[in-house]
């Protein structure tokens, strides 16, 4: 078995069928598909046990124990403990793929045997709810191999080059093993980074590929993860969570590693806000300050030499 791909899902039935159709049409075929249910009670449960019948050969439906919600990352390990591939690709219930998607990732894992991980850019799909489509391109260069720790630096969260959406990964299975899967504590609102909890591992152990070809259809909805987060409100706290969780995990890294200065910078915002709106200022903002200075000094030496 060459790729398994892990498909986790709660209460996805508007999507879950054009997913997994999806996965069905890829050109390359020696794939596994488990199918991770994370308590659903809607009718995504039944969905996903009929095309597990149907498909008896390629596709495994699993289940916590007692069809209870553990969450995102935690219903990912169990697909990865499960998987039987080399490799790990993983598919989002409510997203669609190309069907070269697999095919042409591993022709790129394969002609580059340090890579761990091959992703690329990403239609956000608003066009089927009738919104506007725009592709992304993910990482901080393309078509070159990004030696780590460079991707952890220079890709969000810590940098500002976009990160890759979680449905277009494909890893190799012994390096997920290796980092122990995905960070289970990122539960409830917390699932925000839950992506980026196993990313920055990935990025600080070993080479990546970001590629500009663009394989995945992103749908973006108000009922996703990312939608529900910010709507409510609780992102700094999230974000300000998994910088925590980010500096307790690279602790025994050495104390000159480059990670360390993009944490203090993306720490700075929680822990010393007046300071990092003093360095954030728009260049703008720094030039009015500039000549309110000079002005001032100004007048006062006019005072000065009138009083003289």
């Amino acid at each position: 078995m060459r790729v398994s791909i892990v498909t986790i899902f709660f209460n996805a039935e508007p999507y879950l069928a054009e997913s997994i159709e999806s996965v069905l049409a890829q050109n390359f075929r020696n794939f596994e598909l488990i199918l991770v249910d994370d308590g659903s009670t809607d009718g995504s449960t039944a969905i996903a046990l009929a095309y597990a019948d149907r498909y008896k050969d390629q596709i495994r439906y699993l289940e916590h124990r007692g069809h209870v919600n553990r969450g995102m990352s935690a219903s990912r390990n169990v697909g990865v403990s499960a998987a039987r591939g080399d490799l790990i690709a993983l598919m989002d219930a409510d997203d669609v793929w190309r069907p070269y998607k697999l095919s042409e990732q591993i022709a790129i894992i394969d002609a580059h045997p340090e890579v761990a991980m091959v992703c690329g850019a990403a239609r956000y799909w608003k066009s089927w709810m009738g919104g506007e489509d725009r592709v992304v391109r993910s990482g901080h260069v393309q078509n070159v191999v990004a030696l780590a720790p460079d991707a952890a630096i220079k890709v969000y969260p810590l940098g500002t080059a976009p990160a890759p959406c979680p449905s277009d990964l494909v890893v190799r299975r012994a390096l997920v093993l290796s980092l122990g899967g995905f960070e289970e504590h990122f539960t409830g609102v917390r699932q925000l980074y839950e992506d980026q909890g196993f990313l920055i591992k990935v990025y600080l152990a070993a080479p990546v590929y970001f590629a500009d070809r663009y394989w995945l259809d992103y749908r973006v909805h108000p009922e996703s993860c990312v939608a529900s987060v910010s709507a409510s409100g609780h992102y700094d706290s999230v974000r300000r969570y998994f910088l925590d969780w980010l500096e307790s995990y690279v602790a025994e890294l050495p104390p000159g590693h480059a990670v360390f200065k993009a944490l203090r910078r993306a720490q700075r915002r929680y822990r010393h806000p007046v300071r990092d709106r003093l360095l954030t200022l728009p260049a703008s903002a720094i030039a009015k300050a500039a000549r309110t200075v000079r002005r001032f000094a100004s007048a006062t030496r006019h005072i000065w030499h009138v009083e003289s």
